[in-house]
């Protein structure tokens, strides 16, 4: 088997997970993007392991090691995601970037603060 057919494919998956990661704002698919890009590595580590006939086969071992994190990252991710959607109702990216406990009001944009109009 030649390598050229697992290294293209897994630059198209991570070229694929690149752009849900980009282009998605629900955090679902975000956290799906990221499984995908992780799996592109998985797939490269195994064929460069084959190719260069490790007797070691630290390609695999690297893999298993990936798989338990990428595990422990989405259990844990996905926990984020439904507090955060339980507590405020969306997962939308773009709609979470002041994630405070305390909604302060924004500060105003007067010339001089000392103005107070009434």
């Amino acid at each position: 088997m030649h390598l050229a057919y697992p290294a293209v494919l897994a630059a198209l998956l991570f070229c694929t997970g690149l752009y849900g990661v980009l282009a998605r704002r629900n955090a679902i698919l975000v956290l799906m993007s990221v499984e995908l890009m992780l799996n592109a590595v998985n797939l490269n580590l195994v064929a460069f392991d084959v190719w260069l006939r490790d007797t070691l086969h630290a390609g695999q071992a690297l893999t298993l090691f990936t798989i338990a994190i990428a595990a422990a990252e989405i259990g844990i991710g996905l926990a984020i995601v439904l507090m955060v959607y339980r507590n405020r109702g969306t997962s939308d990216v773009d709609r979470l970037r002041d994630t405070a406990e305390g909604n302060e009001p924004a500060p105003s944009h007067q010339s001089n603060p000392s103005e107070v109009t009434a």
